[in-house]
């Protein structure tokens, strides 16, 4: 609900501060007393777009700001969560036109974008009047205004569903074709390449075996020969035998020597143990420097194999079991390719049938509830002498998408056997603002939380027609919040709270207000509207009638 509004050096407004109430909130005044520029203030705070030069002359900015109370389970509690703007249970949205053009915004104390604003208003106000094309009027928001008429969410939620199940079966066969085509495109490729991985199958690590066995070999052919002589020198025929001689005549001459040669003796000992040690090192080492040069061949055969698979496909030796297995994988895919598409085929059938029967099921609903809501308008229409205008709901195929496949146009013809079409194309300014206020009165949703404005939707009506459209309208405002701009006697007459629209000049300075007015006020307001600039007794007896007939 719209609590308080402030004005400040907007076009000819100098400072204009209101409180508005719940119920029928009207407002009256003289025409160009400044109606149009309070609506356009307020359109200014809510992101719309509207005149470009708002600033009052000699003012360097205007600002507006407008209070709004948000019950839990507001719409405009999303829109702030989305946004990452503080929340609660008061929404104050300030927004300021400097002098050369720029507009800055802010809600609760942080500044936003205009789009902010604009979504933020769209669960705040409804505006409607003869020129209203955010709202009723525009087509696009007809199959919205049904599906709330009709409500029936639970159809809507599984039509939702099935979209997005049918969504994600026609991408996944999308893929598969696409990937199936690709491998297709490869297939002698792969089996190729499969073939060759599988009749060398290279193992983790096998490369750096192979190229250290292949080193050891190569090396062994040049370092053998010098074992050996190593060895020669070492063993009986070299200084084994003369150490083992030596030793034999030292023990020999010992036991004449009176232990002069023991020392030598166990010396030498140790020296011949270490030389056994020695020479059983080399023949080891000798032994295994000796291979088969068929060996080395092989050896060499199946390492420059490995390495030449490995740069053909571009990845490292180690990584040629996984890329193998890659291309396994891929190569299996494409034989079983057929029957896979057959299984998403399959599943793209069903997904396609579920959303038939729930986007069916969905239109089936839209169309009974088009037949009450047509049914709702006509009712409406009687009492505001339009018995003769035929309102239809109109429901026609279009692409499937997420909400069904229905496109939804209210459309009007103003006499019986007339062309019916768009509202805003067939009927006339007084007949399309009664169409608007039917229409309204017949969708209305008490529990939307929406302040709604009517902008003169009385224009061109009088007498018990006005009075039956003050009624409608007072019955929207129960237990919500409407505020009419009217020139009708008979609407000012129903409202529950009244403002009067003055323009003033002083001092050769043109300013417009709003006075809240009290129960004499308002008889004299009302008694204006009814006889003009000129307010008689008799004047002053017709309001006083009509505001005791409410």
């Amino acid at each position: 609900m719209l609590r308080a509004l402030e004005i400040r050096d907007m076009l000819i407004i100098d400072r204009l501060e209101l409180d508005f109430q719940p119920g029928l909130n009207v407002l009256t005044g003289e025409t160009g007393a400044g109606k149009s520029i309070l609506l356009d203030s307020m359109g200014f705070v809510l992101g719309w777009r509207g005149r470009a030069e708002l600033v009052r002359s000699g003012a360097d900015q205007g600002e507006v700001v407008a209070v709004f109370e948000l019950p839990a389970g507001h719409a405009a509690h999303a829109v702030l969560e989305e946004a990452g703007l503080p929340g609660g249970d008061e929404l104050i949205l300030r927004r300021v036109n400097s002098r050369d053009g720029r507009k800055t915004a802010w809600v609760n104390d942080r500044r936003c974008s205009g789009e902010v604003l604009r979504g933020l208003s769209e669960t705040l106000i409804e505006l409607h009047g003869q020129h209203d094309d955010r709202g009723l009027l525009d087509p696009k928001g007809h199959r919205v205004l049904l599906d709330v008429f009709g409500a029936y969410p639970e159809l809507q939620d599984a039509t939702r569903a099935a979209w997005r199940g049918l969504s994600q079966a026609r991408k996944e066969l999308t893929q598969a074709e696409a990937a199936l085509t690709e491998m297709r495109a490869e297939e002698d490729f792969l089996r190729h390449a499969v073939a060759e991985l599988d009749k060398l199958d290279p193992q983790q690590g096998e490369e750096a075996e192979l190229d250290s066995r292949r080193r050891q070999m190569q090396g062994a052919e040049r370092i053998r020969e010098d074992v050996a002589r190593a060895l020669q020198a070492l063993s009986g025929e070299g200084a084994e035998g003369a150490m083992g001689d030596a030793l034999r005549w030292l023990e020999g001459a010992s036991e004449k020597a009176e232990g002069v040669l023991d020392g030598a003796i166990d010396a030498l000992g140790r020296a011949f143990n270490e030389l056994g040690d020695a020479v059983q090192g080399v023949e080891t080492a000798l032994d295994g420097l000796n291979f088969n040069p068929h060996e080395l061949e092989q050896t060499e055969e199946r390492l420059f194999a490995i390495r030449g698979l490995a740069r053909k496909h571009g990845v490292a030796p180690d990584d040629l079991g996984g890329f193998a297995e890659g291309l396994r994988t891929r190569l299996a895919a494409l034989d079983r390719g057929d029957a896979d598409m057959a299984e998403l085929q399959k599943a793209l059938s069903q997904a396609e049938s579920a959303y038939d029967k729930a986007a069916g099921a969905l239109s089936a609903a839209r169309r009974e509830a088009a037949g009450r809501l047509d049914k709702a308008v006509a009712g409406e229409l009687a009492p505001l002498k339009m018995e003769r205008a035929v309102f239809t709901t109109e429901i026609a195929d279009t692409d499937p998408g997420p909400d069904g496949r229905d496109a939804v146009a209210f459309t009007v013809a103003t006499n019986p056997g007339a062309p019916s079409g768009p509202l805003a194309k067939i009927a006339s300014g007084g007949e399309l603002s009664r169409f608007l206020l039917a229409l309204k009165v017949s969708l209305h949703q008490k529990q939307s939380g929406v302040t709604m404005i009517f902008d003169e939707i009385d224009r061109g009506v009088g007498g018990a027609t006005a009075d039956a459209v003050g009624r409608r309208l007072a019955d929207l405002a129960s237990g919500a919040q409407v505020l009419v701009v009217t020139h009708s006697p008979q609407v000012a007459a129903l409202g529950a709270h009244h403002w009067r629209v003055e323009k003033r000049v002083e001092d050769n300075v043109t300013t417009s207000t709003v006075v809240p007015l009290d129960a004499d006020e308002r008889v004299d307001e009302i008694a204006r509207m009814v006889a003009g600039d000129t307010i008689t007794e008799e004047a002053r007896g017709a309001a006083r009638a009509l505001l005791a007939a409410t």
